[in-house]
Formats: C-alpha cells, structure tokens, sequence
C-alpha cells in the first residue's frame, strides 16, 4: 500500500513538472500541444525545397532568414494521411535538443489554434498500450473542457531528425541513415 501511495506521489510530482503554457495546433480531428519555450515562431506555409533521397516525412528545407531550416510533414511522421496545403496550413519553427546543441525545425501542421495555460492537475499520464505501440514522444494527455490535447515532447518526436555540421540526416524504418548537404544560396 506505502508502495502505491509512493508512486502515486512522484506520479503527480511528474504532472506537476509538466504544466505550463503550451502551443495547441491540430493534425486532422487530432488536437496537439507543445511546450510554449520550445516554439521559435510560427510562419505561413512557403515554399519548401524538396531534397532527394530522404523519408517522405521530410519535406524538404526552407531558407528563412539566411538559415536553411529542415521542414518535417509531422502528418506523415505520425503515419497519417497527407492533406492538401490551405491558408490555414503553416509552419511551426521549433527548438530542439540533441546532445548539448540546439538546432531549428520547421513542422507543418494543419492549423495552429491557441497558447493554453495547463495546469499540472489537468495533465494525465499518456495511457498504457502494449509494447509495440511506443508513445515515448508523449509527454502527457492535457483535459481541457470535454476535450483531450496530446501533448508532445517535441525533442522525441523529431529524435531521429539529425541535423549535425549543417548535415541533415533521417533514420528511416529500415534503420537506413539518409544524408543531405543543404546548398548555401
């Protein structure tokens, strides 16, 4: 019983950690959120420069700015069905980590909706399913209202999105490491 009440304590412990403002932007009927102080910016759609040879989750790199930043179909990273690009399609630039370097990643999403304040109460652990569905990516399930906001560790979600010494490469499902060189314009 002291067990159980243990876990539960650092469980809620974990929620609380996880509240805060987050980004919430839509995929389909799906609603998502993302952690405020991980977002750039927020663009609208442009033209992306599609590279060869990389997994169809990768759409391509975009130059903004000056800096050629990878651009990630986060429908297709997910497994579902491309759309077609509307006014409402855009792109969310965000920071990520990988090692002690931060790089910056272009996601489109379908819509962006609002910023939320989500308290650590309102934040449930990510539901248990068998071991073949990894939700490693999720940081928690965010109940707003009657409705459910999965919220993303956007740092695992784009974990095998490498960008090193201006080097982008993928793993794609056959373990196959994709490389491209982007070109300085």
């Amino acid at each position: 019983m002291t067990e159980a009440k243990t876990n539960s304590v650092k469980s809620n412990s974990a929620l609380l950690d996880k509240e805060g403002k987050y980004l919430t932007f839509a995929l389909a009927n799906e609603e998502y959120g993302l952690e405020i102080l991980k977002v750039r910016e927020i663009i609208g759609y442009m033209d992306i420069t599609s590279v060869p040879q990389t997994p169809k989750y990768v759409k391509g790199v975009i130059n903004l700015r000056g800096q050629v930043i990878p651009v990630i179909d986060l429908r297709a990273k997910f497994g579902m069905e491309t759309a077609d690009i509307t006014e409402q399609t855009c792109i969310i630039v965000v920071e990520t980590s990988q090692g002690n370097r931060n790089y910056s990643t272009g996601i489109v999403v379908d819509r962006v909706q609002e910023v939320l304040d989500i308290p650590g109460e309102k934040i449930e652990e990510t539901p248990q399913f068998d071991s073949s569905v990894n939700t490693d990516f999720i940081l928690g399930m965010g109940k707003i209202g009657d409705s459910v906001k999965i919220l993303l560790n956007i740092d695992k979600v784009l974990a095998n999105v490498n960008i090193t010494s201006g080097n982008i490469s993928s793993q794609t499902q056959t373990n196959e490491t994709v490389e491209f060189q982007p070109q300085e314009n």
